[in-house]
């Protein structure tokens, strides 16, 4: 697999000379500064990329080209940006970048409670409490009909837990749920972010799906005239949030895209830690049914709990058997002799980084150890098929 990193241009403080001392070669970025839906210029994607080349790297993904709400629900000017898209997708293409990676993820992108949750070593990890977000979701925003996505335990739970809280532990939730992520095309407060709920009241799973399948049929002939793979990432939790329709989550959702286009442009990018944080969800397999249709990989582990729960595990520790998931993707391009790009992905917050600045879950320390472990397994599973150690 090819040890690319994450990179959110110019203002990262994970530079790209700190990437290449990590050992990683490619660089997965976007053009974070138009991140609105309008389309990306071929001057601005080369800019992008001479800047990543004059660090000694390659610009292999770009991660993402936004999907606009209204593409989601095909309202509005959806039409139009539709067409932003694939001029986007056709000026990476003239760059030479081989992958796109997307989701298709209703308001939310990937959603944490706490993105500084205490480790028992002294770091720090992303975590989603499902009481937390409860509390939020019932008694903060009192989203319409909210209290029928909980069940009645986990309310009071929650009821319980928001009576110690003090107003900075609310205003830090309701940050981490509506108004953080990196790069984020949206950024909401509550009243706006009711509002674009609203917009998707009359919206079903299988309406969003059939919306996701419109999207991708248009996206995948100009990405195979094009050259280029598509890689849908997953829903983050993998599991509905505000009432939200999910329809990347498991496995069935995964092979139904796949199913209902069938391009060899159209395929997945396996996030073992999104797919991971639904039991539902055997990693090794997905990894060999979707076999030609893995375009990328993002490589983290989480610890699953008995209420619906999760935290950011060690990259080789959690849930998903990572070792026999990187025994499955070796095997994968040895069979069809190509090379699968791969990143880990959010990081612990450990030693130095603790003082700094960072991107949550994309700090450079917490990254480094997990691409540093990672590497190794790669090395040790290609040793053990070459026979040279058993």
């Amino acid at each position: 697999m090819k040890q690319t990193w994450r990179w959110f241009g110019p203002a990262d403080p994970v530079t790209l000379a700190h990437v290449r001392q990590a050992g990683a070669v490619g660089v997965v970025s976007a053009l974070h500064h138009m991140n609105r839906g309008q389309a990306w210029t071929d001057d601005e994607v080369m800019k992008r990329k001479a800047e990543i080349e004059r660090a000694g790297l390659t610009w292999d993904v770009v991660e993402s080209i936004a999907v606009p709400e209204p593409i989601k629900t095909r309202t509005g000017d959806y039409r139009q940006l539709i067409d932003n898209h694939k001029a986007s997708i056709r000026a990476v293409a003239r760059a030479g970048i081989g992958v796109c990676c997307y989701n298709f993820m209703a308001i939310t992108d990937w959603t944490r409670t706490d993105l500084d949750w205490p480790l028992a070593n002294g770091g720090t990890a992303l975590r989603f409490d499902i009481v937390d977000f409860c509390a939020y979701d019932v008694l903060i925003l009192k989203r319409r009909n909210a209290e029928a996505d909980h069940p009645e335990g986990r309310i009071a739970a929650a009821r319980q837990r928001l009576a110690s809280w003090p107003e900075s532990k609310i205003a830090e939730l309701e940050r981490n749920l509506i108004d953080w992520v990196p790069a984020r095309e949206t950024v909401y407060d509550r009243e706006s972010f009711l509002r674009q709920l609203d917009e998707y009241r009359d919206t079903t799973a299988e309406g969003l799906r059939q919306h996701l399948f419109a999207f991708v049929r248009e996206i995948a002939e100009v990405a195979e005239e094009a050259g280029v793979k598509l890689a849908i990432h997953p829903d983050d939790p993998p599991f509905p949030l505000f009432g939200l329709p999910r329809v990347n989550s498991t496995e069935e959702d995964t092979q139904r895209l796949l199913e209902a286009v069938p391009s060899p442009a159209n395929g997945v990018t396996l996030c073992t830690g999104s797919y991971g944080a639904n039991p539902a969800n055997d990693l090794v397999r997905m990894a060999r049914v979707f076999g030609p249709r893995v375009h990328f990989a993002h490589l983290r582990n989480t610890t699953r709990e008995a209420d619906g729960s999760f935290f950011e595990a060690e990259h080789l520790d959690g849930d998903t058997d990572m070792v026999a998931v990187v025994a499955e993707l070796r095997s994968l391009e040895t069979r069809e002799a190509r090379e699968i790009p791969m990143r880990p992905d959010h990081g612990h917050l450990i030693l130095d980084d603790l003082a700094k600045k960072v991107n949550p879950g994309y700090s450079g320390i917490g990254r480094l150890k997990g691409l540093a472990e990672l590497r190794g397994v790669m090395r040790t599973v290609d040793a053990f098929r070459a026979g040279r150690v058993n």
